[in-house]
């Protein structure tokens, strides 16, 4: 290889670190346990991975190195999603790392736009929930999914009246 195309990787590669903790800028706040370092890491490694298999000779090796990025991301991902008294955490995050993978691969195949517009449509997605009007579901209450994520906070214990005693 020649210092030329090593440094073109290399600027690929450093754009997908941007883009990624660009991703996780609004993560920080609510998911703490996936931020910038996350997205940007997850980023960066789909695209250095995507970069290694384009040097692959066999086309079919080029094709095996992506779609073990994808799986291997959905493993990442399935690591954040939690259950807890009957709700479910944690599945942006884990979609969103997952799509972070998917602008690491654009960028390593010189998809620059696509990379960067899903990028954009993902911070997008991720800041609606600070619109004025904007409804969160159970599921979705940015407050209580980082309570959720914080283990060492200690929880008060929940009130019971079973036993109807006053």
């Amino acid at each position: 290889m020649n210092v030329k195309f090593e440094l073109i990787l290399t600027a690929r590669a450093f754009l997908a670190l941007i883009v990624g903790g660009f991703m996780g800028w609004d993560r920080r706040h609510i998911r703490p346990a996936a931020g910038v370092r996350t997205y940007a890491a997850v980023s960066l490694g789909a695209c250095v991975f995507g970069s290694l298999s384009l040097q692959m000779s066999e086309p079919s090796e080029k094709a095996r190195i992506a779609a073990q990025v994808v799986s291997g991301i959905g493993f990442l991902g399935a690591g954040v999603i939690f259950r807890e008294q009957g709700k479910i955490a944690g599945l942006t995050t884990a979609a969103t790392l997952w799509a972070a993978a998917a602008v690491g691969l654009s960028i390593a195949f010189e998809l620059y736009l696509l990379g960067l517009v899903t990028a954009l449509l993902l911070f997008g997605l991720l800041e609606i929930h600070h619109l004025r009007g904007w409804a969160f579901s159970q599921n979705e209450n940015p407050q209580q999914d980082e309570r959720d994520a914080n283990p060492l906070v200690v929880k008060p214990p929940e009130k019971r009246n079973d036993l109807n005693v006053q």
